[in-house]
């Protein structure tokens, strides 16, 4: 993917800024929080510690010489990374490495008893069991009635504005309320999209999901709409391969998304059906490739991984890291062409995302003046913004 030499990739070294906050403030409150979360042993608690003091003004810790992936975190950039400051790696590396190394600090890749348990699940299972989960499932019953269009354009927005249920925001500012007011799309490519999905019944979408909970539950919806009205005819569920941004999907999340569904009356659990018999069928796989957690930019896709995308009709990226991912995580101009971008992916590709990061593409001059004479440069990090942008070249 064309990237110019004035787009320099993004660190978190400039006190102030988005990045420097997440590293600097953020994280140490996740660590907080999950502590707390878990009756974790001594052993745990001095890795959590040790984390906790590396965050402010320590160095990125190796991962032990055992670890079950250290190969593949070496084959990301792990040698060139270690030992120097959080703040002075790109920051979408040290970013991801945090959530990895947290995971060790907790034993979730350990020999002990708390391999495997997710120290982010509390969170996520108090999101998908909330009131809130209840009205917006209820709430799909008034669409059965409606052309199939507005039905297929309330799911899409709906998958788009659920990107606004992200855990690390809420966790870091002990919040579980709502982002706050939702705003006008400052990009909208929806008519695009959807003319890469005609009623044919053929196609097949691959969607790389991004939060669990409250996103994933009306990702799962679109997806089942899409099958049941012949718009595609197979999807592929990208999911992340262990807890990961602390609301990241996971397999155990799509299931527990899923049972939500089921269990629910009505059109919700209508759905709910149909996705689990089109799971039985394969009609809807669920794929975590190794890559998926990887702190590099799709640019860098695998080949095996790149082939699998390749014949998809359109894949939706969901999410802000994804779009990050997507794009590069690098200080574009806002007017950066977004087809120029992507230009590199191998399969039409769309970006269903809500603004809460610095990194944007595909504005027009307009827009960006009238963000910017509106709120300054808090338009691209409050979760208040959203953008659908397609490339349909591959």
């Amino acid at each position: 993917m064309p990237q110019p030499p004035a787009a320099s990739v993004l660190l978190a070294n400039e006190p102030g800024s988005f990045p420097h906050a997440v590293l600097a403030e953020r994280h140490p409150a996740i660590i907080g929080r999950v502590r707390d979360a878990f009756p974790y042993g001594p052993g745990q608690h001095r890795a959590l510690d040790e984390l906790l003091e590396s965050c402010g003004d320590g160095v990125l810790g190796p991962l032990p010489e055992d670890a079950v992936d250290i190969e593949r975190w070496r084959a990301w950039g792990l040698d060139d990374h270690v030992g120097r400051s959080w703040f002075d790696v790109p920051w979408l590396w040290s970013e991801s490495y945090f959530y990895r190394l947290l995971l060790e600090a907790v034993g979730y890749f350990g020999p002990g008893a708390w391999r495997g348990v997710d120290p982010f699940r509390p969170f996520k299972r108090a999101e998908l069991d909330a009131p809130e989960t209840d009205a917006e499932l209820a709430a799909l019953d008034a669409l059965r009635d409606r052309p199939e269009p507005d039905r297929a354009h309330a799911l899409l927005h709906g998958s788009l504005w659920g990107n606004r249920a992200d855990l690390g925001f809420r966790l870091a500012a002990g919040d579980a309320g709502d982002a706050g007011p939702v705003a006008a799309l400052v990009a909208d490519d929806s008519e695009t999209l959807w003319s890469l999905l005609p009623p044919s019944g053929a196609g097949t979408l691959c969607l790389v999901a991004d939060n669990a909970g409250r996103e994933l539950v009306p990702d799962l919806l679109l997806i089942a709409h899409l099958l049941d009205a012949g718009r595609i005819g197979r999807a592929v569920l990208h999911v992340k391969p262990y807890p990961y941004y602390v609301s990241d999907a996971t397999t155990a999340d799509v299931v527990d998304a899923l049972r939500r569904l089921v269990a629910a009356p009505g059109a919700a659990g209508e759905y709910g059906r149909l996705l689990w018999a089109a799971m039985a069928d394969g009609r809807v796989t669920v794929r975590a490739h190794p890559f998926s957690s990887a702190p590099l930019p799709y640019a860098d896709l695998p080949d095996d991984l790149r082939a699998e995308f390749a014949p998809a009709t359109l894949t939706v990226v969901k999410g802000d890291l994804n779009y990050r991912r997507l794009v590069g995580d690098r200080r574009w101009p806002p007017t950066t062409s977004f087809q120029e971008v992507t230009a590199g992916f191998p399969s039409p590709v769309a970006a269903l995302r809500t603004l809460k990061s610095d990194v944007i593409t595909g504005l027009s001059a307009t827009t960006e003046a009238a963000l910017v004479a509106a709120e300054g440069q808090r338009w691209r990090t409050a979760g208040t913004h959203a953008l659908i942008q397609v490339n349909t070249s591959r």
